[in-house]
């Protein structure tokens, strides 16, 4: 269930109130509360202080024409968003040294697109870990506010070799930013030695440096950071640096998924599995055991509630199959038929398998209340390849369907 979200908005003008309560409702995680004035906005404030994830405020209000508002509202630790009217230099560094997260002019409909892409990319930070190797205490909590303000979960590295145990020992770990003039292992080495691992080919690297050798950020990058900073930074410029990567980041991963993931039930598609599967028993040098799960008589559905509802059900049995086996490669192999191949023994496997199974006799799926069974065959041999390993898998399937469905079978053919 989506978690929704409380979004103060402070604007004296009807129309901007309006556009912006569209905008934010058209996002599932967010709720605006609307107040016309400054007054209306402390009664607010007062009575659910607690409860506001962002705030988005005019400058100049009919009862608050200084910009009375901003102090109010950062008062109760809310990250707030400025919408002015216009904007001066002076007024700029003022907004951002009191601790506001961006001010945004309203000179057309895209700002006010601008200030609910900052108020949702608030929302997905929270998820985000960002590592902060920096040997300077005092540069370090400077970069750990602003992130923080930005609503990451920041972790703190004093040094290149601190930075890599805490990137080894935490998979979660989506950026790095890091200073290049550190004590045992530099910013520049450390990237070197992440871009050599193919672990870290995903992870987002800002390099940092005082210093002022211009080549430097060449040196970088051509290293594989993603993005060079000189300090010092002004506060707008590292943020759009960290979110712009991030995007390009995600954009990459929306991309590559597309290729990868089935649209429909999200799992890996058949494509993954022959790739990535293969690479399984290829390299794997512990225990490994693959299984093919079969929808029981999944054409009576389409037959008799029609595809849309057979196309519900296939979503719905992917997220439980997802729930249930977080650690397990789980692709759609075709039609109502899935894959699945865990990093344990046959024996562990099955069990895992049998609660499955037992779960979805327990559930009625989709609006029509279906009930719905599964067969499952095991490959129980101990085989040095996806091919040979899917074959006899499927085997033990077609003997569970023969022998009456909703059953596992396990035994050698």
């Amino acid at each position: 269930m989506v978690m929704k979200r409380k979004v103060l908005v402070v604007e004296d003008s009807p129309v901007v109130l309006k556009v912006l309560k569209h905008l934010l409702s058209q996002h599932s995680n967010f709720v605006p509360v609307l107040c016309d004035c400054y007054k209306s906005a402390e009664r607010n404030l007062i009575a659910f202080d607690d409860e506001y994830f962002a705030a988005i405020v005019d400058l100049n209000l009919p009862d608050a024409e200084n910009g009375e508002i901003v102090d109010l509202v950062l008062s109760y630790e809310i990250p707030s968003v400025v919408l002015t009217g216009n904007i001066d230099d002076d007024l700029r560094l003022s907004l951002l040294n009191k601790g506001v997260l961006d001010y945004i002019t309203k000179d057309s409909r895209y700002s006010f697109n601008h200030v609910v892409k900052v108020i949702d990319r608030l929302n997905k930070n929270q998820n985000i870990k960002v590592l902060v190797a920096e040997d300077s205490s005092t540069s370090r909590m400077f970069i750990k506010i602003l992130l923080e303000r930005y609503q990451f979960q920041v972790i703190e590295a004093e040094n290149g070799q601190e930075a890599l145990a805490k990137l080894e020992n935490d998979p979660d770990i989506r950026m790095l930013i890091t200073d290049y003039n550190m004590p045992l292992v530099n910013g520049y080495d450390l990237v070197r030695m992440l871009r050599h691992n193919a672990r870290f080919q995903d992870l987002v690297i800002i390099g940092l440096s005082a210093e002022g050798d211009n080549a430097l950020s060449a040196k970088f990058i051509k290293a594989g950071a993603n993005d060079f900073l000189k300090k010092p930074f002004y506060h707008e410029e590292f943020h759009c640096r960290v979110i712009h990567n991030l995007e390009a980041q995600e954009m990459l991963e929306t991309i590559r998924n597309l290729a990868n993931v089935d649209p429909l039930t999200k799992l890996k598609n058949r494509r993954y599995l022959f790739d990535e599967g293969e690479r399984y028993f290829r390299n794997h040098t512990g225990e490994l055991s693959l299984a093919m799960l079969d929808l029981d008589d999944f054409k009576l559905v389409n037959d008799t509630y029609g595809h849309l509802t057979g196309d519900a059900l296939l979503k719905a049995v992917g997220a439980e199959i997802l729930d249930a086996f977080p650690d397990t490669l789980a692709c759609r192999f075709g039609g109502e038929e899935f894959c699945l191949i865990a990093e344990v023994g046959v024996a562990e496997f099955v069990a895992m398998l049998e609660r499955f199974t037992g779960s979805l006799r327990g559930k009625e799926f989709t609006e029509a209340k279906i009930s719905i069974t599964c067969s499952v065959g095991v490959c129980g041999n101990d085989v040095a390849s996806l091919d040979e390993a899917i074959k006899l898998a499927d085997n033990n399937l077609c003997e569970a369907k023969r022998l009456g469905r909703d059953r596992l079978v396990l035994g050698a053919h």
